[in-house]
């Protein structure tokens, strides 16, 4: 059986895949944080933006085997014309989905014609068959994960810099700004970085603890070309 919190038809909003059109299926569960508010200062991952808790979500539900979760995603995708150049795609994300997704169920989306993509925080071996998969690091927790098309590493984490992954075999390295909202404080872009053009020099200056994780993000960038920016593009547009 498979818990699902949530899943929709969208577009994909982050990393290197941006704005590709998706059915994103958010699997309830995660092994760094229960989800639960009251225990966010003693998980390994106390950052986390998402609620995977339950099955309650749009969507959502329990699914008895791979083929009836298979068709229920089929069933989200909603292009004017079924039939296009490019593959349907589906997002398996959480929490954590490799808690759940098995090479059974990738197996079904394949028959269903879906190219498969995964965002995992990489503790856990990745199931073969799938498509696009990007590991996005949480802290200190150790990555099993070591190879895949994506590493997406939101930043800054003091326990998870950048150059902890550098060597790892990914095709493409993205930072993307810590979304803090769920905090007392909110750090995000301040109205003066909005237009500043950023100086190269400032990075051996400030510490990225001293500046807004958008500031943080776009210095290291320019200073490690390696890294690319990615952003919470459906935060920005509203959408799922």
């Amino acid at each position: 059986m498979y818990s699902v919190k949530e899943a929709f038809y969208t577009l994909q909003g982050e990393g290197a895949q941006s704005g590709r059109a998706s059915v994103f299926c958010r699997f309830s569960g995660c092994n760094l944080w229960s989800g639960r508010e009251q225990d966010r200062a003693k998980a390994q991952c106390q950052f986390c933006d998402t609620d995977f808790v339950g099955t309650d979500g749009q969507n959502g539900g329990k699914f008895a085997d791979a083929g009836d979760l298979a068709d229920h995603l089929l069933s989200l995708w909603q292009p004017v014309e079924k039939i296009s150049p490019a593959a349907p795609y589906v997002v398996f994300t959480g929490g954590e989905p490799l808690l759940q997704l098995d090479e059974t169920l990738i197996d079904a989306m394949h028959q269903r014609g879906f190219d498969v993509g995964v965002e995992t925080n990489g503790t856990l071996p990745a199931p073969p068959g799938i498509d696009w998969l990007c590991v996005s690091p949480k802290g200190s927790a150790a990555i099993v994960q070591t190879h895949g098309n994506e590493l997406k590493l939101v930043f800054p984490q003091a326990d998870a810099p950048p150059q902890r992954f550098e060597n790892m075999a990914f095709e493409h390295f993205l930072l993307q700004p810590m979304d803090r909202s769920h905090q007392p404080v909110n750090e995000s872009l301040q109205p003066d970085e909005k237009h500043h053009q950023p100086d190269i020099a400032s990075v051996t200056i400030c510490s990225d603890s001293e500046r807004s994780p958008m500031a943080a993000c776009v210095a290291h960038c320019l200073a490690h070309p390696q890294w690319r920016l990615s952003l919470q593009t459906h935060k920005i547009l509203g959408i799922d």
